[in-house]
Parts: structure tokens; sequence; C-alpha cells
């Protein structure tokens, strides 16, 4: 299967599709705007016969899906398929699964895809990042998600149709994704810098989830739910810069995000890639293999 040299996230094309620009999140200073787009742009899009098609993945569960979802949206949950062991045999039959899950719902390299869930949540985050991980072309995220495209009166459908067919494989961006044995480098590293985007309850051991609780040592706490707004939608960009740059976090390092399973890590790797932070990596195994692994150092931070 073909590989993908790691590469700096900037090496991505500014745009995929001229049609397919989205003016809200150009709006709100974004230094990769085309990485999300706001409903109204995706309903012109699917509108728009002279427009390519995207492929729509909604990644909510099956009883939401089935109460109404955005036209033509194909259903695709992968919550709770997780892995806890990222050493490379595991690792590579993870990914091969992943791929082919992705391949059966009709991803396929010519076609632009769009994923969703409720709000700009860790469902659609999560495929967003396997499916650049996987060095598909042109993937974004719905900015808000179905909350967004129902509160501006779009129209919903309960119908459902087989997705297309594909035999799509991808590559492998191993410069975006990060095993224990990353992050135990990583750590104490001036250039490098590890995310925790867990609860506080989980950061500080009181909610345990694994063998052990607490966090990575050395760790830089920002859960997941700040880079939201109310609304669920991403936080304007010089938000989220002054806050990520205020805890250390900052585009000179090379950021590894982590939560319990790779679902919220992957949230925030889409808020630090909207920023245009070029190195930023996400530990798939996350703290169900980290906390589980005696042999790996952790930390109980003391709160203030």
């Amino acid at each position: 299967m073909a590989g993908l040299k790691p590469r700096p996230h900037e090496s991505r094309p500014a745009t995929r599709d001229p049609r397919l620009r989205s003016t809200i999140p150009v709006m709100k200073g974004y230094a990769n705007p085309d990485i999300v787009i706001a409903p109204r742009d995706l309903a012109g899009l699917l509108d728009d016969a002279a427009s390519p098609r995207p492929l729509v993945l909604d990644l909510r569960p099956p009883e939401a899906y089935t109460a109404g979802h955005i036209p033509g949206a194909i259903h695709l949950d992968l919550w709770g398929v997780s892995l806890i062991d990222t050493d490379p045999a595991p690792l590579n039959a993870f990914m091969w699964m992943i791929e082919h899950v992705l391949a059966v719902h009709g991803v396929d390299a010519a076609t632009p895809v769009i994923v969703y869930d409720e709000q700009s949540g860790v469902r659609a985050a999560r495929a967003f990042w396997f499916l650049e991980y996987f060095g598909h072309p042109s993937v974004r995220l719905l900015d808000g998600g179905f909350n967004a495209w129902t509160a501006v009166g779009l129209s919903v459908s309960r119908d459902a149709a087989p997705p297309p067919k594909s035999e799509w494989t991808g590559g492998r961006d191993d410069g975006i994704i990060a095993t224990w044995k990353d992050v135990r480098g990583a750590i104490g590293r001036g250039d490098k810098v590890i995310l925790d985007t867990r609860s506080d309850a989980e950061y500080h051991g009181t909610l345990v989830r694994a063998k052990r609780g607490g966090t990575v040592p050395g760790a830089v706490h920002i859960e997941w739910t700040r880079n939201l707004t109310p609304s669920g939608d991403f936080k304007p960009a010089s938000e989220l810069k002054q806050m990520y740059q205020d805890a250390g976090v900052t585009p000179d390092r090379e950021v590894i995000t982590y939560c319990q399973g790779g679902y919220r890590a992957a949230q925030s790797y889409v808020a630090l890639r909207l920023l245009g932070y070029p190195r930023v990596r996400v530990y798939v195994g996350s703290w169900k293999e980290w906390g589980d692994r005696t042999d790996l150092p952790i930390e109980l931070p003391k709160r203030n």
C-alpha cells in the first residue's frame, strides 16, 4: 500500500476546489479556512449541479441519523472503534480496518468528503483526521454540525440510499500520528508539547478510565470543549490562538494531542489545523493505552 512522507500541514493545498470555498470560516480569520464549511455553503454546493457533489458522511449515532439528516448523507458510526496498542502490528491492522470501512461507505480519492455530527464535535473530527491520515486530498468538517444546519432552516431528510461503490485505498501520513513511543520521547522536550484534551477530572486523576489515572508528565491541559462557542461551532481564530499560546502551545513546537481514545484529541487537532499549526499529531492509543501500561510514567497534577 502506498505510503506518504510525513509533511508539515502548510504543504497541503490552500483550497481543493474554488467552488468549495466557504465564507464564514474566512470571516473567522483562520489560517486554513478551507478545512471547514458553513451550513449554507454546503447547501449551495449540494444544490449546484455544476459542482462536484461531495460525499457527505453523518457520524452521529444511528437513531439520530434515522430521525433526520442532511439530504444524501451516508451514515457512518465509528464510535467505540478504538486502538489500545500502538505497536506497529496492531496499529497497521487497525488502520487497514478503518481504511476498508471508509471505502465501504463510499470514500474515494476523486470525490470531496464532508463530515459532520451534532456540532463541531469529536465524532466528525475523528473521521476528518482519519481521512487526512490516509492522504485524502479534499476533506472538510461542517462547522457547527447538524445543529447549525437545522438552526438556519435547511432541509432535512429521512431517506437513505446505499453509498457509492469504491475500492479506494489511501496512503499513510506518519507526520500526523503518534504512538506511545513518540509520546514518551516528547516528554521534557522544549520543541514539543503534549496536549491533554480530556476533562478536568480525568486530567487530575479523580476520574479514572484506565488501570491508572492522571496525565502524561508535563502535559498541557486544554479541554476540547474550549475550542467551541456555546452554539457548538469553532471559536474565531483570535480566541483560539490566544488560548493556546497563553498555555505554551505555540506553532513553533510539535503538538501531540491525546484524550481517552483519540476522539477529543482529533477535535483539538482540527482546531490547531484551523490556526495553521504546521506539526500536529494525534496519539491514537491515548490514555487507555498509556494508563494501562504500568511501564510508562504518569503525573497527578495538583489543583490550583
